[in-house]
């Protein structure tokens, strides 16, 4: 069939819609599906060709007599013997002389003269129940490409199963126009015949079929010319429905279904995959909170601790302020300096040299203590975040199966990425080096880094408690050497305003000492190993980014196609 010779408005859907199988065929190109670009390449060639019956049914149901007697042929077209004789599909199209060429070893192109073939092409196909190796594989690659389906059956028993197992096949992935023909009806009586037209009837209607068309038939009367052969209401819906100006616009409805079906499919995939990267990104999100929210939780706790500290701090420099004002008052120092004279209490000198030695003794007691306890929490916290990560990750969700018709292969590529992210993470709890700290360690420089090999986040104690005993302590050490050179200074020359004074100004210096690099090495060093954690993340978070824009193409890509079979449809149906 050519075009050229229909309405021009006709002509402009047919030039419309092949822009459509052009899109389309790139989105099954980029999706990759095979079959589906075969099929679609398919369709474009076959879409100036006659109107396309393709017959179906089991073997021997009687396909070869149906076609030759339904093409009043002298001679037969189609091979008729006991044995299958149908082991490639026959594709019979008008010509000016009987001619077969072979187009495939699947193909085989018989031309023949008959009127009718100018507006239709008749295909004949395999038996669906053949044992002869892929004849239905090879009936299912031509079946997307057909305008009609004509099933044909045994008029004695049309209810075998191959052949309606691949009625379901055709009515639930293609959609194609079908009607039923009970083949061999002479070999029936008239009443067990018209229970087998209802059973086949009902038996169409009950698999979505609204309106069957079944007819039966006797290729045998037909051939003998008796008007009983049911041959004529055949023929007179083929000509009323199809050849009577109604196959062109037929045949472009059959396209938009199939075109429409396929892209249909790729978008189901689509949506799956849409849903999958939603999940995934979900995901992640949740991953990045969990950190974040861990980490906050854990600077509560460092904040906790610190004031702890703090509060440890204050108690004892306080208590020792009031120590010195009464140790240093006139009276008690004149008192401490007879006394030493004549070998009473001790003198000022060796007083403070125990007040200091008391002060450093109670430092260390008391923020040792409380840092203890206080560095368990922390500990805990961040060990948390890197368990709770790892819980999400076990438990991500997967909707895209590697089993999916379309994208099995992102699928199974998302399905690796997962896998590696749970095997390398557990690899990265494990792993004490990747909790290890240089620029925190190097505040105290007191721990080597082979220390926490092997302990994973078991030794984040211990990095935390080295590192902030070396940081509070080089602070309070830095507050007794400086009392100490205060106390130097009294034995020299006694001013005790001054001592109280200077004393108070050193110890409020280390109090903020204290908050600030307690504070300062346990968050930054919180938030270095949140970042850590985080970093394992990053081959999904390429497959998201991909994701991203992949589908961002696919669907709109998907949407157009669809928008645009709508529309065509819609002048379709305005246009009668």
């Amino acid at each position: 069939m050519t075009i050229d010779h229909l309405d021009p408005q006709l002509v402009a859907y047919y030039s419309k819609f092949s822009g459509v199988l052009t899109n389309l065929k790139d989105l099954t190109e980029v999706v990759g599906h095979q079959e589906m670009m075969r099929t679609v390449g398919d369709m474009t060639m076959h879409l100036e060709t006659p109107y396309m019956f393709v017959i179906v049914g089991e073997v021997k149901a009687g396909k070869s007599s149906f076609i030759n007697a339904l093409l009043r042929a002298e001679t037969d077209i189609c091979k008729v013997a006991p044995s299958p004789m149908t082991d490639t599909i026959q594709q019979i199209v008008y010509g000016p002389e009987v001619v077969e060429h072979s187009i495939s070893s699947v193909l085989k192109r018989i031309s023949h003269p008959e009127e009718i073939l100018k507006q239709i092409t008749i295909v004949d196909t395999p038996g669906t129940n053949t044992v002869i190796d892929h004849h239905q594989e090879i009936t299912e690659q031509f079946i997307p490409h057909a305008d009609l389906i004509v099933f044909v059956f045994e008029a004695k028993n049309p209810y075998r199963q191959s052949a309606w197992e691949f009625f379901d096949y055709i009515n639930a992935d293609w959609h194609k126009n079908i009607i039923f023909v009970l083949q061999q009806k002479d070999l029936m009586n008239d009443d067990d015949l018209k229970v087998n037209i209802k059973g086949v009837s009902d038996q169409a209607r009950n698999k979505g079929v609204q309106d069957p068309k079944v007819f039966a038939v006797s290729a045998k009367e037909e051939k003998e010319g008796k008007s009983q052969s049911g041959y004529q209401s055949l023929r007179t819906y083929i000509d009323d429905k199809i050849v009577q100006g109604n196959a062109a616009i037929l045949k472009l409805r059959n396209n938009i279904t199939t075109a429409d079906n396929i892209n249909s499919r790729i978008g189901e995939s689509i949506a799956l995959r849409n849903k999958q990267y939603d999940l995934d990104k979900a995901f992640r999100e949740e991953i990045r909170n969990t950190l974040l929210e861990q980490e906050e939780k854990t600077n509560r706790q460092i904040d906790i601790l610190t004031e702890n500290l703090i509060a440890a701090y204050d108690q004892i420099t306080y208590q020792k302020i009031d120590d010195l004002t009464e140790g240093l008052s006139v009276l008690s120092v004149l008192k401490r300096a007879f006394s030493s004279i004549f070998g009473g209490d001790k003198g000022l000198k060796v007083w403070l040299e125990d007040q200091a030695r008391d002060f450093e003794l109670k430092l260390n007691k008391s923020l040792k203590s409380k840092l203890q306890d206080g560095i368990v929490d922390v500990s805990e916290d961040i060990q948390m975040m890197g368990k709770m990560v790892n819980a999400k990750i076990t438990t991500s969700k997967t909707v895209l199966k590697d089993s999916d018709e379309i994208f099995a292969d992102i699928a199974e590529r998302r399905a690796h990425v997962l896998g590696d992210l749970q095997k390398s993470f557990r690899n990265f709890l494990e792993d004490a080096d990747n909790f290890y700290d240089n620029e925190m360690m190097s505040t105290s420089g007191s721990m080597a880094p082979n220390l926490a090999a092997g302990g994973g986040m078991a030794v984040i104690g211990v990095i935390l408690s080295t590192a902030i005993n070396g940081a509070v302590f080089d602070i309070t050490g830095g507050i007794l050497t400086a009392v100490g050179v205060l106390f130097a200074s009294v034995s020299v020359g006694w001013k005790r305003s001054k001592v109280i004074r200077q004393f108070k100004e050193e110890v409020k210096v280390g109090r903020e000492k204290i908050r600030e690099e307690v504070t300062s090495i346990l968050k930054n060093y919180t938030q270095r190993i949140s970042r850590r954690i985080d970093g394992n993340f990053y081959q999904l978070d390429n497959l998201l980014k991909e994701e991203e824009e992949t589908l961002k193409q696919l669907n709109n890509s998907n949407q157009q196609i669809k928008g645009t079979l709508i529309e065509l449809s819609n002048q379709l149906d305005n246009n009668q």
